[in-house]
C-alpha cells in the first residue's frame, strides 16, 4: 500500500506540473503528455483500492480470496491508456495539419525533463516492488509510469527539433507518435489482464514449481503428474497428483502429502494453497498410461523374483540337455 500511495501522490503533483507546462507552451505534444498524466492518477487511485481489496482474507463469499481484483485493475488501466491515446491522436492530428507556434519553449522543456526524471525513479521502484510481491497491479502501474517517461522523452526530443528546425508541424507529429506508443502499452496491459482472469497457463510458474519438486524429491515419490498452478494476486494456487507405493499405509501417504504441501507453501512464503491427490503406483491415469512402479514395492519385488526363478529354471533345463 505504501508504494501505490506514493505513486498516487506523485502522479497528482506531476499532472498539475505538466498542465502548467502546457499552459506555458500551448504545445500539442506537451498536452499529450499531460493527458496521459490524468490516466496515471486515475489508474493509481484504482490500484490503491484493488490492492487493499486483494489484501483482504478469504471469506464465505470469496473462499479463494480477492486477489483477482488486481487483474481487473490492470485491465482498467490498459483501457484508460487506450482512451488517452485516442485523445492524443485527435489533438496531434489537428496540430499536424494546422501547426501553431510554441511559446516559452525553454521553460516547458525544463519542467518536462524534471518530471521525466521523477517518473523514471518512481516507475523503476514500482516494478521492482511489484515483482517482489508478485503484484500485477504494481507492475502494471510501474510500467505505465515508465511509459510516461518515454512519452516525456519523446516530447522533449520533438520540441528540441521544433526549436532547431522551426518546423512547427513536428509538434503534432510527435504527439501522434506518442499516441502510438501508449496505445501499444494499453493493449498489452489489457491482454495480460484478460489472460490472468481466464487462468491462462503460466509456464514460468510451472517451471519454478517443477524445479523445486525435482530438487527436493523423496525416494517414495514415484511420480507427480497433472500439475496445475495459477496466480490470484500474490497468492498461488497449486494442485497435483502424487504417486506413492501401492502398499503404503494411509498414515504414511498422508504424511508424504503434508510434507509436499509444506515444501510448496514455504517456498512461496505462505502465499500458496496446495491440494495433493494421491495415486497408488500402477494405477491407470487419465492419459491412459500406467505410471512406473516403486523399486521397493513388494509386488514388484515378488514379480521380479518370480521371473528370475522362471528364467533360472529354463536355464537349468537347457543345461541338462
Amino acid at each position: 500500500m505504501t508504494a501505490i500511495g506514493i505513486s498516487l501522490a506523485v502522479s497528482v503533483v506531476l499532472m498539475a506540473v505538466k498542465f502548467y507546462a502546457f499552459d506555458l507552451t500551448r504545445s500539442s505534444a506537451v498536452l499529450s503528455d499531460a493527458l496521459e498524466s490524468i490516466i496515471n492518477v486515475a489508474a493509481a487511485a484504482f490500484a490503491v483500492v484493488s490492492i487493499w481489496m486483494a489484501a483482504q482474507p478469504p471469506d464465505a463469499d470469496h473462499p479463494y480470496g480477492h486477489g483477482k481484483i488486481e487483474y481487473f485493475s490492470a485491465g482498467f488501466e490498459g483501457a484508460l491508456i487506450i482512451f488517452a491515446a485516442i485523445g492524443i491522436f485527435k489533438t496531434g492530428i489537428s496540430h499536424l495539419l494546422m501547426p501553431k507556434p510554441i511559446a516559452n519553449l525553454q521553460a516547458g522543456l525544463t519542467i518536462l525533463i524534471a518530471a521525466a526524471a521523477i517518473n523514471l525513479l518512481l516507475g523503476i521502484g514500482l516494478v521492482r516492488v511489484g515483482k517482489k510481491l508478485a503484484s500485477l497491479t504494481l507492475i502494471a502501474d510501474g510500467r505505465h509510469v515508465l511509459t510516461d517517461v518515454y512519452t516525456s522523452a519523446g516530447v522533449v526530443v520533438g520540441l528540441l527539433l521544433v526549436h532547431l528546425t522551426g518546423w512547427l508541424w513536428l509538434d503534432g507529429g510527435i504527439a501522434c507518435l506518442v499516441g502510438v506508443n501508449i496505445l501499444l502499452t494499453g493493449a498489452r496491459l489489457v491482454r495480460q489482464s484478460f489472460s490472468a482472469l481466464m487462468d491462462a497457463s503460466d509456464p514460468h510458474l510451472l517451471d519454478e514449481i517443477s524445479r523445486l519438486l525435482e530438487k527436493h524429491r523423496q525416494g517414495v515419490w514415484i511420480d507427480i503428474h497433472q500439475l496445475r498452478a495459477w496466480r490470484s494476486g500474490n497468492f498461488v494456487h497449486i494442485d497435483l497428483h502424487l504417486v506413492l507405493p501401492r502398499d503404503y499405509l494411509l498414515d504414511d501417504a498422508h504424511a508424504q502429502a503434508k510434507s509436499l504441501e509444506k515444501l510448496l507453501i514455504d517456498h512461496f512464503e505462505g502465499n500458496a494453497g496446495v491440494l495433493v491427490h494421491m495415486d497408488p503406483c500402477g494405477m491407470v491415469v487419465s492419459d491412459k498410461k500406467a505410471v512406473a512402479c516403486w523399486e521397493n514395492c513388494s509386488e514388484r519385488t515378488a514379480a521380479k523374483q518370480g521371473i528370475a526363478a522362471t528364467v533360472d529354471h529354463f536355464v537349468k533345463l537347457g543345461g541338462n540337455k
